[in-house]
């Protein structure tokens, strides 16, 4: 597929999405699509969302495919980026994926801290590792992490979560630092974007967010392109997507 630079900034880019079948992963999945890349869908347990997905995206003129793996498991995060190369060389990868359980420190098992530090902070190690091993010396690639207001200002609520992501933000900069010049490592850090997937309430969420309001999925996706297409000078910057709440 040809570069057109005019409305399909990702024209011709090949790009894993990891936990891209629901929720806002699905959005980002679409939302790079209609900016022309090829999507490679991973999940993890949501096989017939996955191929929605690929199905809509394929319905955009671009191309899709599925990737099924459990990141829990270290091996397979770590053959993740080779699978998904079978279908192009990546040129991008997004980390998408993350396990929410609202668990504070004294209620939290080993088994829940294992899981949140295994699928948001290893795994995304291994995946961006793999993917910058996979480029030539002539190649240049893009990381984005999606990170939580949480990470940058850590709480007793989800644990687990809020430690994983903090680790994930710091692997943010300084895999940045390691990775220059070949490849941007950058973070998008969420507030209230939907309603907890966690079944709690999404009462008084808003009533330390200065914004007032939920995100709109638009400003999401608006984001995540601006890191993918815009200046490759941008490199272990973490935006602030949550109407402020990471300054209350």
């Amino acid at each position: 597929m040809e570069t057109d630079p005019v409305g399909k900034p990702l024209a011709g880019k090949n790009i894993l999405i990891t936990g891209a079948a629901r929720r806002i992963g699905r959005h980002l999945a679409l939302t790079v699509a209609q900016a022309g890349a090829n999507v490679i869908v991973h999940h993890a347990h949501s096989a017939y969302e996955a191929q929605e997905v690929c199905t809509q995206i394929r319905s955009l003129g671009v191309d899709a495919h599925v990737i099924s793996a459990d990141l829990n498991d270290l091996g397979l995060a770590s053959s993740l980026v080779s699978a998904a190369s079978c279908y192009g060389p990546l040129d991008m990868v997004v980390n998408n994926a993350a396990v929410f359980k609202p668990v504070g420190p004294l209620e939290s098992s080993l088994k829940d801290w294992l899981e949140h530090l295994n699928i948001n902070l290893t795994a995304p190690f291994l995946i961006s590792k793999a993917f910058a091993t996979s480029l030539s010396p002539q190649q240049t690639g893009r990381i984005v992490n999606i990170l939580d207001w949480r990470a940058l200002r850590p709480g007793p609520d989800h644990f687990p979560y809020t430690i994983s992501k903090a680790g994930l933000a710091a692997l943010t900069q300084s895999m940045a630092a390691a990775l220059a010049p070949q490849v941007t490592v950058n973070g998008l850090a969420l507030g209230a974007i939907l309603p907890p997937s966690d079944g709690a309430s999404p009462d008084g969420i808003l009533d330390q967010v200065p914004a007032q309001r939920w995100a709109e999925l638009k400003e999401v996706g608006d984001t995540l392109l601006f890191l993918l297409t815009g200046p490759s000078y941008i490199t272990g910057e973490i935006i602030h997507l949550d109407g402020g709440r990471h300054l209350i």
